[in-house]
């Protein structure tokens, strides 16, 4: 049933491709033409739309394929250097455009959550919603005290589809992995099952509105950065409330040009609030395409984010935090030895890799890209030269990174479009170096000493009965120590004994069967030994008393 699901999945991909003209692209090669003389027997041939651009066909068949291939074409979308304006425009509208499901059908939903109609709920629901996404949609409403708030619902059947899509991706990487010698390297099925988890927890609205709340804790006093509050009486697993934003979405860049919005400063607190989640706090935003950002432009000179969408949030560990931290540090300083030392000891990269050309690899990539603004560089040749160098040296994928590693390029691809002067590694550097400084430095071993005096001025008075304590278990494990000895050497004496008894035993045995052989061929012998035998027996007989006895 697995196998015929993940077939039917193929065909409609398949069919996908066909409808919207994607064989364009997909076989434009000479030698995959001959393959198209084949397209002419598929119906799906005779059913496009020749009027429709190639963003727009694109666009479209990533929203009939389903919500991971939408998810796809929106970090795409971010990437304005890699793709074409036209392709670039179009996927842009996946962020919060996408074809939306009937906002009766989304009534319902809400009225089935509640338990009631929505007349007692609101004074104010609006069926037409004010944004849709891969995964859910959202409507504006308001309550009878005036707040107004908006309701996020999931897509109906959605579980059932992205449940489907990770079955193919499943196959795909199991396919990766057996006839791809690069698969192991690429860990493509640990990738899938973070992916997975991620989408899983999408999913669940409930999940989506702790995580709102806990980035609104960490933001409270900020003035870069405001978190929308949760309206937890009205959230359940499957609808989420929450206050209502305004704000100008980050992609109209027209409307804040017109407001004087200062775009270096914008792009600057950018990066700052990225490395502020990621270090300080461990808990960042791990969506942030154009869609789910906006723009507070009250104060133009000095204007603010504002973030929506909470569903997928990422964690490291203290150990990948630590490394990722000296990592980056290492590389805007332009240390690439140091840089290759920490992926050798992170084991990132096999053991037996030599540092040096390690180093040199590294260098050779990442040296172009240093005094240049973002508008200069070329991120896609970048990424596909380090790709080239992760291959050559095995280096491994971590599936723990992929989330960041994908809301890098999302922050990279929003800070070229907002100010491609910006100097990405300087905006960066002295936040990096505050951080590590306040984790291994000075201040890092005077902070733990104040957050340790309360513990410790908690225990002082308790700390003769504790040294009391241990030194009465001391003198108990060294009494027990002494018991263990002595019966050690009592077992080792018994052992001893029932060695030698055993022996004992064997050469009495021994004996007794020999003095009856000797006995029993007796009448056969040219001379004859009764005496031999007897004395054998005898001695035998002996032995085996002595070792019952002993």
């Amino acid at each position: 049933m697995l196998l015929f699901r993940r077939l039917w999945r193929l065909l409609t991909i398949y069919r996908v491709v066909i409808r919207y003209g994607l064989d364009e692209l997909l076989l434009s090669s000479e030698r995959l033409r001959a393959v198209k003389l084949l397209l002419y027997l598929t119906p799906g041939y005779w059913l496009r739309d020749p009027h429709l651009s190639r963003g727009a066909r694109l666009r479209l068949s990533l929203e009939d394929l389903g919500p991971i291939f939408i998810k796809f074409g929106q970090i795409l979308s971010t990437r304005r250097d890699l793709l074409p304006d036209d392709i670039a425009l179009e996927l842009a509208k996946l962020q919060d455009h996408v074809k939306p499901f009937c906002g009766q059908e989304a009534r319902q939903i809400v009225e089935q959550a509640y338990g009631k109609d929505l007349n007692e709920l609101f004074a104010e629901f609006d069926t037409n919603p004010i944004a849709s996404a891969s995964i859910a949609q959202v409507h504006a409403a308001r309550l009878h005290d005036g707040r107004a708030v908006v309701i996020k619902v999931l897509r109906p059947n959605i579980a059932r589809q992205i449940k489907r899509d990770i079955e193919l991706l499943y196959l795909i990487a199991e396919l990766i992995n057996r006839y791809w010698s690069d698969g192991k390297r690429l860990r493509t099925l640990e990738v899938v099952r973070e992916f997975e988890k991620n989408l899983m927890d999408e999913l669940d609205l409930l999940r989506e509105a702790s995580n709102c709340t806990l980035l609104r804790r960490n933001f409270q006093h900020s003035k870069q950065l405001y978190i929308p509050e949760i309206e937890w009486h009205y959230t359940q697993a499957h609808v989420l409330m929450m206050e209502r934003i305004y704000g100008i979405p980050i992609s109209d860049f027209k409307t804040m040009r017109e407001a004087g919005v200062n775009f270096k400063y914008l792009a600057e607190i950018g990066v700052e609030i990225f490395f502020t989640q990621v270090f300080r706090d461990n808990f960042f935003h791990a969506d942030m395409h154009p869609g789910n950002i906006f723009v507070d432009i009250r104060d133009p000179n000095y204007p603010s984010y504002i973030a929506v969408d909470f569903g997928i949030m990422g964690t490291l560990s203290d150990e990948d935090q630590h490394y990722l931290a000296a990592n980056f540090l290492a590389f805007f300083q332009r240390d690439y030895r140091r840089v290759a030392e920490l992926h050798l000891r992170s084991e990132w990269v096999p053991a037996g890799t030599r540092v040096e050309e390690f180093e040199a690899a590294i260098r050779s990539v990442c040296e172009p890209m240093f005094d240049r603004p973002l508008k200069e560089i070329s991120f896609g040749l970048v990424l596909l030269r380090l790709f080239q160098t992760a291959r050559r040296f095995n280096m491994e994928i971590q599936p723990q990174l992929v989330l960041l590693q994908k809301t890098l390029l999302n922050i990279e691809g929003l800070g070229r479009q907002l100010y491609p002067d910006l100097d990405l590694w300087q905006t960066a550097k002295p936040y990096l170096e505050r951080w590590m400084d306040e984790r291994i430095g000075l201040r890092a071993f005077m902070r733990n000493i104040e957050q340790q005096l309360p513990i410790w001025a908690e225990k002082l008075p308790e700390l003769p009965m504790l040294v009391h304590e241990a030194l009465s278990e001391r003198q108990q494990q060294q009494h027990q120590l002494k018991q263990l000895r002595q019966e050690m050497q009592h077992l080792r004496r018994d052992l001893k004994q029932q060695h030698e008894r055993a022996t004992l035993a064997t050469i009495g045995s021994a004996l007794l069967i020999c003095a009856s052989i000797i006995l029993a061929l007796e009448t056969r012998l040219v001379w004859n030994l009764p005496a031999l035998g007897t004395l054998l027996g005898l001695i035998g007989a002996i032995l085996l008393v002595i070792a019952w006895l002993s």
